[in-house]
């Protein structure tokens, strides 16, 4: 016979045993993959990039608890390209189709190509992507009514729950893997670009029926009081509604941590790619954050972004799956203050930053339209701190194939290398260059120096049009370390860096492997 006392010391040792011996697990295991992608959000936008105008508590949190890169980009500075580039570890500028895209574009990634998802998935990953695509769907005749393929599952994910395009461009519908959600038959949808759907409202002769006034552009179909891009007819039961985009995205990202929760925590893996529409025009977001901030809508939709990562980190908390799930949040492209809508963005600012320090925007060649705000976490194997190693997103195939113990056909990622030490800290020494990417300009960045080519090109402002496009523009080199806010060109005096960075951006326009 046991006594209870001897019963109870031997329960415990027991507990304690299976406690130690799921830490061990899941140390040793395969890590969950978050990446959650932001839209829009800019250097200077939130509190672990220097934001004191509004708060962001559950970026400072992740930030506390893991690594801030500061020099980390995105691939272009702009949406579809840097999202092309994400997913394929290719550079956008290889492909002339990877632009920013109408809302029926067919799809941009061609079905069987090697993507993170598609590389993860084949080593034993459950991949799922939610939110924002703009990667284009179907083919040249894609049918809202029926079963919409090519999409996220020819490219390697089990799961998808999408805004097609973004929320300031039609079909203002969300999809769930190949069919839109919420269709009554009896309404089909019709979308079409360029011309007009005859009986329908817009925005350009219809002003009375609006929120607000477009700023430029966005003056064509009416939904939920706010002209979109692209003419839509139909599907009134399927719309969504723009203040609830927030909470129904992240819902069904949460809902996928919580399904596979149980397989995670005994070694099935998942990848999870979500991707926020804040602060993306048009920017409506839930009644709960307007007016919280004190520096305008723009401020408030970031404030709801913050709220997004935080219910991830909750999910994965609850799941138990955080010291074993690394969390990456970064950012699309850099900021853009008004972007189609007369929403008071500008004159609600009250002193905020969105760039920061950096120079240029959204669009731009500068700095601020693709260095990133770039967090890692994960508590298992990250160590808390800052990193300046050269970061790029076009490295997540690689890195992550090689986190997950894959490897990766020669011709995957041709751009992407395996950057896992500096990703989690264990080194300093990041890529040795990058090409930054704005439109039809292309620029380099190799430790301290940033070149920019001579091009007839735009001048980095926040609009992007050709009267701002000055002929002849000198060459530009800017020494980021002594001027990160690049406000003085060096080129002149330093003709045989600009010469030998010409010269290799030049070799890599076509040759990914390229060496100085």
């Amino acid at each position: 016979m046991i006594n209870r006392r001897s019963f109870l010391q031997l329960a415990a040792a027991a507990g304690a045993s299976v406690v130690a011996g799921d830490r061990v697990r899941a140390q040793t295991q395969r890590p969950n993959i978050v990446v959650i992608l932001a839209d829009d959000i800019g250097y200077g936008d939130t509190g672990p990039y220097g934001a004191t105008k509004l708060k962001t508590p559950n970026l400072d949190r992740l930030a506390a608890r893991g690594l801030r890169f500061t020099n980390a980009y995105c691939s272009s500075a702009t949406c579809t390209p840097t999202r092309y580039a994400l997913l394929t570890g290719e550079y956008a500028f290889r492909n002339p189709k990877a632009a920013v895209l109408p809302g029926n574009a067919p799809m941009l990634i061609a079905p069987g190509r090697h993507t993170v998802a598609s590389v993860l998935k084949e080593s034993g990953y459950t991949t799922a992507v939610v939110g924002k695509w703009h990667l284009g769907l179907g083919d040249d005749n894609v049918d809202w009514n029926g079963v919409i393929k090519p999409g996220p599952a020819e490219i390697g994910f089990d799961y998808s729950f999408l805004i097609p395009a973004t929320g300031d461009r039609t079909p203002c519908v969300y999809t769930e893997n190949d069919r839109v959600v919420g269709l009554d038959p009896k309404d089909p949808i019709e979308v079409q670009y360029g011309t007009p759907i005859p009986g329908e409202p817009t925005g350009v002769l219809n002003p009375g029926l609006l929120r607000w006034h477009p700023s430029h552009g966005h003056d064509q179909t009416i939904v939920n009081g706010i002209s979109r891009i692209g003419y839509m007819k139909g599907g009134d039961s399927a719309r969504w509604v723009d203040e609830g985009m927030a909470d129904t995205i992240t819902r069904k990202a949460t809902d996928y941590i919580r399904k596979q929760g149980p397989t995670a925590r005994e070694g099935k893996p998942f990848f999870l790619y979500f991707n926020t529409h804040d602060v993306h025009v048009p920017r409506v977001p839930h009644p709960r954050f307007q007016g919280k901030t004190g520096c305008g809508i723009r401020c408030d939709a970031t404030l709801q972004f913050d709220w997004c990562v935080g219910q991830i980190m909750e999910a994965l908390d609850e799941q138990q799956l955080d010291e074993n799930t690394l969390l990456v949040v970064t950012s699309d492209n850099g900021p853009v203050i008004d972007d189609g809508y007369e929403d008071g963005a500008f004159e609600d600012l009250n002193g905020h930053t969105p760039a920061g320090h950096l120079r240029g925007s959204k669009y731009s060649i500068y700095e601020a339209g693709t260095r990133m705000p770039f967090l890692v976490h994960w508590p298992g194997r990250v160590k808390p701190g800052v990193s300046d190693a050269l970061m790029t997103q076009v490295d997540f195939l690689a890195t992550f194939a090689a986190l997950a113990g894959a490897t990766p056909p020669a011709a995957a990622g041709p751009d992407s290398l395996n950057m896992l030490p500096a990703l989690l800290g264990e080194s300093t020494q990041g890529r040795k260059f990058l090409v930054e990417h704005a439109g039809a300009l292309i620029a380099l960045r190799m430790g301290k120096w940033k070149y920019i080519p001579a091009y007839d090109r735009p001048v980095g402002s926040m609009y992007w049009n050709r009267a701002q496009r000055p002929a002849n523009s000198p060459a530009e080199l800017y020494d980021l370390d002594a001027d990160p806010s690049e406000t003085a060109n060096v080129a002149a005096r330093f003709p045989a860096v600009v010469k030998s960075m010409d010269a290799l951006l030049e070799a890599l326009r076509t040759n990914p492997k390229a060496q100085p």
